[in-house]
């Protein structure tokens, strides 16, 4: 981590020392504005190569929701993750952060092994979200003259090759090569490998996601289940039906931001895929079927 940086957005002098050194130790770099007004001011000057930007809610001069939402006006910003602190947890609070587009929250006071696994977290979807917009700007468009096929993968790896290339065919790849990835890799860790919500938590804070994901694709069990990816076109949207092999799952708990699960470091794949890349998201049976649309054109 020690190239990434974060913006550390706090008016309280004493917290944000304790924040930046659970930081710095963990070989973060950080720079710290004392209210909303310095950070804007530090970001519209053209210091905008943050990958997290971690801010306090209620602060002098310009405060935690007036900032994010200069933010997530700026084209240029507004794909930096957002880890909204403060010390009003009640359910109002969070969904005003929430649907101002701060995904990740923390409430204050925090242990220092909470607030480096929100971090790590935020910072590693930027991460992926920035190698997704480089690959899909190099590729070249092949799906532009398909009309349908049907598409099958084993591997996490495989299936994000298979969204950057689904992605170029939609009219704003930059924006659906997130919710594609989200989806195919949910088909193989929580349907194929049956990876639970609670044990991807754990294993992300421990650092052993990859090393189980390694384990249980090596499983007898395991080695021969795929997901089936159909894709279609039609004159007016491009329909990706996802199916893996799993025995499913309560998916209506996931369409939305929830504010009790804003804390841990997953969670927020299939909501954000639904709000951010695809016009609709519908979940089929016991939930091992997903329906992505993309719209083309209006529908008068």
């Amino acid at each position: 981590m020690s190239d990434k940086r974060i913006l550390l957005v706090e008016d309280e002098t004493i917290f944000a020392e304790i924040i930046e050194e659970v930081l710095t130790d963990a070989g973060f770099i950080i720079r710290h504005a004392e209210n909303g007004q310095v950070a804007w001011e530090l970001l519209a000057g053209g210091d905008t190569g943050f990958d997290a930007i971690l801010l306090d809610r209620l602060m002098p001069q310009m405060d935690g929701i007036e900032l994010l939402a200069k933010l997530k006006a700026s084209p240029e910003l507004e794909q930096i993750p957002v880890i909204m602190e403060t010390a009003a947890g009640d359910s109002a609070s969070v969904q005003e952060g929430l649907n101002a587009g701060a995904y990740y929250y923390l409430i204050k006071p925090f242990e220092p092994r909470v607030l480096l696994s929100i971090v790590k977290a935020a910072v590693a979807q930027y991460t992926d979200h920035r190698a997704m917009q480089k690959s899909v700007r190099l590729a070249e468009r092949p799906l532009a003259f398909l009309d349908n096929g049907i598409f099958h993968f084993q591997s996490i790896e495989d299936g994000c090759l298979l969204a950057d290339f689904f992605a170029h065919a939609c009219p704003k790849p930059d924006k659906v090569i997130l919710g594609l990835r989200e989806l195919l890799i949910n088909a193989v860790e929580h349907g194929n490998l049956g990876i639970s919500y609670d044990e991807k938590g754990t294993l992300i804070n421990e650092d052993l996601i990859q090393q189980e994901i390694a384990k249980r694709m090596a499983l007898e069990e395991n080695r021969q289940k795929r997901v089936e990816v159909v894709f279609e076109r039609s004159p007016v949207a491009l329909i990706f039906t996802i199916k893996d092999q799993g025995q499913g799952f309560d998916w209506e708990r996931y369409l939305d931001f929830d504010p009790e699960r804003l804390f841990d470091p997953n969670g927020r794949g299939i909501a954000m895929a639904r709000t951010t890349s695809f016009d609709s998201i519908e979940y089929q049976g016991n939930g091992n079927t997903v329906v992505a649309t993309v719209i083309l054109a209006d529908v008068n």
